[in-house]
């Protein structure tokens, strides 16, 4: 256990659980330095050939943590380099990347569960970008990812209109690789996993570098703009007001200033 993620090696497997239940799973600082550092290591690490990355308690991740009444005096750019971190990680590794989805992904959770190879969910899961409710702009890539699995409309409709898209309706769009009854997500990511972990590492990592490089080449240009667009945005009285109004429970008041 290190920082609210729960580290574990078995068979080849390297499972990463976020473990803050209390809070969906919520994203700290500390959880996403702790996070990117795993996924960094296990590129020089033999014995992991996939890794998993699951939430405790139900959910997946429910983005970054914005609880406080002055919530908006923690965030600046160094949470979008975190962010940017964890997604190149993912998508560098010359490992599968398994995320194992249940219950809420939203925020820069989804930003992650989408960023993986393989997108495994519970007929719980629900996928949110829900950055534009709070005043903000999405990242963690996801500009780039989601556009290229679901198309500019879909995309736009998630990202502007703030549409979640439950387990089922996430398949049929292309974020996701197969759907299980919640009882048996656990189990069936465990197998999942571990047939991947004895599957050919060469030839899985050509592969997801070649498919990388034909879907996701406008990765890194979507990770910069985001940085640049969303250091912006966290110094706006509507980012204020939207991080504000989520922990008041109420709609926000946006002004455009």
């Amino acid at each position: 256990m290190s920082a609210g993620l729960d580290v574990r090696l078995a068979d080849g497997v390297l499972h990463l659980r976020f473990d803050r239940p209390e809070r969906r799973n919520a994203l700290t600082a500390s959880m996403a330095d702790a996070l990117a550092g795993e996924l960094e290591a296990a590129a020089g690490r033999d014995e992991v050939r996939v890794v998993l990355i699951s939430g405790a308690g139900g959910s997946f991740c429910s983005g970054a943590d914005v609880s406080g009444a002055r919530a908006h005096d923690n965030f600046d750019v160094t949470s979008l380099d975190r962010a940017n971190r964890i997604v190149r990680a993912i998508v560098s590794l010359d490992r599968p990347v398994v995320a194992a989805v249940a219950g809420a992904a939203a925020g820069v959770g989804c930003s992650i569960a989408v960023a993986c190879d393989v997108v495994l969910a519970g007929e719980s899961a629900v996928l949110r970008l829900g950055f534009t409710r709070i005043g903000l702009m999405p990242d963690g890539g996801a500009t780039a990812t989601i556009a290229a699995a679901v198309g500019r409309i879909r995309a736009m409709r998630m990202a502007l209109l703030e549409d979640p898209l439950p387990a089922r309706e996430a398949f049929e769009a292309g974020l996701v690789s197969r759907v299980v009854p919640d009882e048996e997500l656990e189990s069936a990511a465990a197998a999942l996993a571990g047939a991947l972990a004895a599957g050919p590492p060469l030839g899985f990592a050509a592969t997801k570098k070649a498919v990388n490089a034909a879907t996701l080449g406008a990765l890194e240009g979507a990770l910069q703009r985001e940085r640049t667009g969303q250091s912006v945005l966290l110094r706006t009285a509507d980012a204020a007001e939207g991080m504000r109004a989520f922990n008041e429970k109420r709609p926000p008041v946006f002004r455009g200033e």
